[in-house]
């Protein structure tokens, strides 16, 4: 229990402390107008209070994730909590910083034309396709996902609630922000919270042994804890989908002075609940094998809420499996429409204009609802980490070109390479190599890139100098 307890008061050092650190290289400019008011649509671009910018943020990027995530982590043992912990603040919360921050700077682009401006137009044209690709596969799942929970639980055809689920996104994807997502969010964000703390609260006092921090593998199966384990745990951590999210309420701050608050700050909320729910369930069933042999993540979800919280959990049980990822899968398809506006400079304040980019893509989820693509999900775990890996380059190499220390984001840019890279060498989706191929050459990958990088940024700082010396 004193690892858990340490770990939270880690993350919560993380935030007053190193997020300072990050602003402060990142160089705010509290002065400068910021893209809600010099681009206000009343549709995208709307100013709102940053407390509920923070809720909606904090929505936005967890759904599920903190959640299942940290539920499927929690089979590797404690180890996991470190992950959460150093992931949350060293990388998971810089990248959401720099990914809402740069989006801020650049008049809430999406992160598409973020990542063409520092690493060309080809890494553009690729994240531009990329990024439309995961919000939809993401926003299916998020369809499909509740409706087939929501039949389960109450007997009714899921086709129904599929029906339901649908309009409600296509509302949520062409109303001013304000008008749902900003009046829903907040309470959907702050109940998540509440349920984190019910929780926490129900393992403290219930008398159950939460397991001490070590490097121990405690996975049933005696899966390796590199890379599988970083990829496991994705929304407690780092996540590459936050990416796509951060430039919807960067659209809505009124200074970036609020920056800190709402994206570093969302994503160790996000962490602290993910704390909360591995250790949970690793304390719950009282021991990995029996957390293995309780279920899906949902069943898990439900058990503990019900035990812990009685009536009011399961309520809230309810809520983290069904309405928390509606709320994802909604923002995926909004945030769908945008990128694929700024692509084609399309102008959303006309209702027609949102309904030309929102219909096809309905077509093509709704369309997706009714084939089995499990096994393209499957990539989507590495597709997800790749993403954020992609990003931690970019605002990397903003640094550079702006004459700021860049090892905030290089470093843990250059673990997750190695993460990545190994995953898909050894992973049953993907090459299917012996660790001691993959790990190796994953590990020499990021050395690579790390050191291209630092060649990079050394030839354009001599050029930097050459040109005032002159």
């Amino acid at each position: 229990m004193v690892s858990f307890l340490l770990s939270i008061v880690a993350l919560l050092a993380g935030y007053f402390i190193y997020s300072k650190v990050v602003e402060r290289i990142f160089g705010i400019s509290p002065e400068v107008e910021t893209p809600a008011t010099a681009k206000a649509d009343g549709v995208d671009f709307v100013e709102m209070d940053w407390k509920r910018v923070f809720l909606i943020q904090f929505l936005n990027i967890a759904g599920l994730g903190p959640i299942f995530g940290a539920i499927a982590g929690a089979l590797w043992g404690p180890v996991a909590f470190l992950w959460i912990v150093l992931g949350s603040i060293f990388a998971g919360a810089t990248h959401d910083y720099f990914s809402g921050m740069l989006s801020v700077r650049h008049s809430g682009e999406t992160i598409g034309e973020i990542v063409g401006r520092y690493l060309g137009l080809s890494a553009k044209q690729v994240m531009r396709v990329f990024s439309v690709v995961l919000l939809v596969l993401v926003g299916v799942v998020f369809i499909s996902g509740p409706a087939g929970l929501l039949q389960t639980m109450t007997g009714i055809n899921k086709y129904y609630f599929l029906a339901l689920i649908i309009i409600y996104y296509i509302l949520a994807t062409i109303l001013p922000i304000d008008k749902i997502i900003g009046k829903v969010y907040p309470i959907f964000g702050a109940a998540l919270i509440i349920m984190g703390v019910g929780i926490m609260g129900g393992i403290l006092l219930g008398g159950y042994s939460i397991p001490e921090i070590s490097f121990q593998n405690f996975h049933p199966a005696q899966k390796s804890i590199f890379p599988f384990l970083f990829i496991t745990i994705a929304c407690g951590a780092i996540s590459g989908f936050h990416a796509t999210q951060s430039p919807i309420m960067a659209r809505c701050l009124k200074n970036e002075r609020e920056g800190r608050r709402v994206f570093y700050g969302a994503m160790i909320a996000e962490g602290v609940i993910a704390l909360i729910w591995a250790a949970a369930a690793m304390s719950f069933y009282g021991s990995t094998e029996a957390l293995a042999a309780a279920g899906p993540a949902a069943v898990v979800v439900n058990d503990i809420s019900t035990t812990l919280l009685g009536t009011f959990g399961g309520v809230l049980a309810v809520l983290g499996v069904v309405a928390a990822p509606i709320t994802s899968g909604d923002t995926a398809f909004r945030s769908a429409r945008l990128v694929i506006a700024d692509a084609m400079n399309f102008k959303q304040d006309k209702l027609m204009s949102r309904f030309l980019i929102a219909v096809p893509l309905f077509v093509v989820g709704i369309a997706l609802c009714f084939i089995d693509f499990t096994i393209i999900w499957r990539y989507f775990a590495w597709s997800n980490q790749t993403l954020a890996t992609i990003v931690l380059w970019t605002s990397a190499t903003y640094l550079y070109k702006n004459a700021k220390p860049h090892w905030i984001a290089s470093l843990p840019a250059t673990f997750m390479t190695a993460v990545v890279t190994s995953y898909i060498i050894v992973a049953p989706e993907g090459l299917k190599m012996s660790e001691s191929i993959g790990l190796p050459v994953g590990i020499g990958v990021a050395v690579v890139t790390f050191a291209y990088f630092l060649m990079k940024a050394a030839s354009e700082g001599k050029a930097r100098v050459a040109a005032d010396e002159a």
